[in-house]
């Protein structure tokens, strides 16, 4: 028997929008995340990503590696350090990978380790904190300014607290670099920060709520 793990899916997200993923588990997020990334590729369908049309029935580019690296940014549930960098050499690496020299991506990753508060920038993973770790991870996911960050359960491993610093941190994102933002998550404490909160059942979106704005007071 044939099972379809994504169903006549239409989504789309904006430059500067923070939007979230809920549903169960087993309903098609991770896999939604892994076929707008060009990880996973589709049976049929169109989509476009930053401007340019990238599936069409087929994928239109075929340097994929290229386009991930260059656009997408992508956030994991863990952080994924390569644990013989320190935090300036795990931010730094993913643009070295791109073509950036070394002296040059350095300086960036320090700038950006700066930019969220990360001040043990020669620390290696194993001596950071589970909230400084992610904090890395989301730098090296920016470091080639994608205009596309997909993250898929970030604040999983985090305590409230954390969690709710993570979330800051993906709006500030998304203000200061008019990046556009998915979320898959089942954190209940972060629903509330989403511009768009949408719900996944049996591989459809099942509905869509919009953040209510704050009251102005009288």
């Amino acid at each position: 028997m044939r099972v379809d793990a994504l169903v006549d899916i239409t989504l789309t997200v904006s430059a500067g929008e923070v939007v979230g993923l809920r549903g169960p588990s087993g309903c098609g997020k991770s896999t939604l995340l892994n076929v707008i990334g060009c990880v996973t590729e589709p049976n049929s369908g169109w989509m476009q990503l930053d401007g340019e049309p990238i599936y069409d029935g087929r994928f239109l580019r075929r340097d994929l590696r290229r386009l991930r690296l260059m656009k997408i940014g992508f956030i994991f549930q863990t952080h994924n350090l390569l644990p013989f960098l320190n935090a300036t050499e795990n931010v730094a690496v993913a643009m070295e990978l791109a073509g950036s020299g070394r002296h040059q991506a350095r300086e960036r990753a320090e700038a950006l380790l700066d930019y969220f508060d990360m001040h043990q920038m020669h620390a290696y993973p194993s001596e950071l904190s589970g909230g400084m770790a992610q904090r890395v991870a989301i730098a090296r996911a920016i470091a080639n300014a994608p205009h596309i960050i997909l993250a898929d359960e970030p604040t999983a491993p985090l305590d409230s607290a954390r969690a709710q610093g993570v979330m800051n941190m993906l709006e500030r994102i998304a203000r200061d670099q008019g990046a556009a933002i998915l979320v898959v998550t089942h954190d209940e404490s972060i629903f509330h920060r989403f511009d768009r909160l949408i719900s996944m059942r049996d591989g459809r979106i099942e509905g869509e709520q919009a953040r209510t704005p704050p009251a102005l007071a009288p």
